[in-house]
């Protein structure tokens, strides 16, 4: 019996992006509810974007509708950190995933813009 991994690697959590079946979706919610796995989930982002870029088949609709869902799931404290992985690369895969993220609001809700 092997003991459940406090801190998951980054292909685990890159293997979960992939999924995006319910499940996977609720593993995501679980550990963007602890401040202290957000390195583990943006690693891990990092991985399942870098995989969509390297893939033969560029699944943009995928990766735009991760990127919506993650935007509205992903608490205020995560909201900027998603931005930076989205904007760290001009590859199209990237480009999808910030199309989504921007489409769900997510950093506007975190961050409103000030009423001068």
């Amino acid at each position: 019996m092997t003991p459940a991994a406090s801190f998951p690697d980054r292909e685990i959590v890159a293997s979960k992006f992939a999924g995006a079946a319910e499940t996977d979706k609720s593993y995501l919610s679980l550990l963007m509810e602890n401040a202290a796995q957000d390195d583990s989930l943006i690693e891990g982002l990092h991985r399942y974007l870098d995989l969509a870029a390297a893939a033969p088949f560029l699944n943009s609709l995928k990766l735009e509708k991760t990127g919506l869902w993650i935007g509205e799931a992903a608490p205020g404290r995560l909201q900027i950190r998603l931005m930076e992985a989205a904007k760290s690369s001009q590859h199209p895969a990237y480009l999808a995933f910030r199309a989504g993220l921007l489409r769900s609001g997510g950093l506007e809700q975190a961050y409103p813009t000030a009423a001068i």
